[in-house]
């Protein structure tokens, strides 16, 4: 299980599902294993490949873009902007990742705050019941990937192109 931190100076004031941040993930996680943005001419300011990886962690431990990029000292724009640079698809691969990891533990700590004041506090259901719709919006029944379905088409395409890149071939 993973074990939050509370950051407010008062512990009572923690009611927000932010005032908490789960651990980093450890530096031999995969996820922090992608090739840094790259700098043609770096300055005192750039964004240095360790603060990268550093965005990156505590993007997954939070979940918030903006806390993240405070975190390492650099604004939110300049974040952006380095997503935008070239070479910068690995990087952008592992705030995707990040973001799901954060935003799953954001909705965690919904559920889990809905759950513990659902009977006192009519604002964590709707809360809950929020957050439920939206997980479910993005949920796909496995029956129902089937030929012609966008999913079913987008693997299939991929898997047919990594065979085809091994030198495999369609049966005539």
């Amino acid at each position: 299980m993973t074990k939050l931190t509370n950051h407010r100076k008062t512990p009572r004031e923690a009611t927000s599902a932010v005032a908490f941040s789960a651990d980093p993930p450890a530096p031999d996680d995969p996820l922090l294993d992608f090739a840094p943005v790259p700098h043609k001419r770096p300055r005192r300011n750039s964004i240095t490949p360790d603060l990268q990886r550093e965005f990156i962690a505590h993007l997954a431990a939070t979940g918030i873009v903006t806390s993240a990029a405070r975190h390492i000292g650099k604004s939110k724009e300049a974040i952006y902007k380095l997503r935008e640079r070239p070479g910068a698809e690995e990087f952008n691969a592992a705030w995707d990742e990040a973001l799901t990891w954060g935003v799953l533990r954001l909705e965690d700590c919904a559920i889990e705050r809905a759950m513990a004041e659902g009977l006192y506090n009519t604002r964590a259901n709707s809360m809950l019941a929020f957050v439920l719709s939206y997980r479910g919006r993005y949920r796909v029944d496995m029956r129902e990937i089937v030929p012609g379905h966008p999913l079913y088409e987008d693997i299939r395409e991929e898997v047919l192109e990594d065979a085809q890149a091994e030198g495999w071939r369609p049966p005539v």
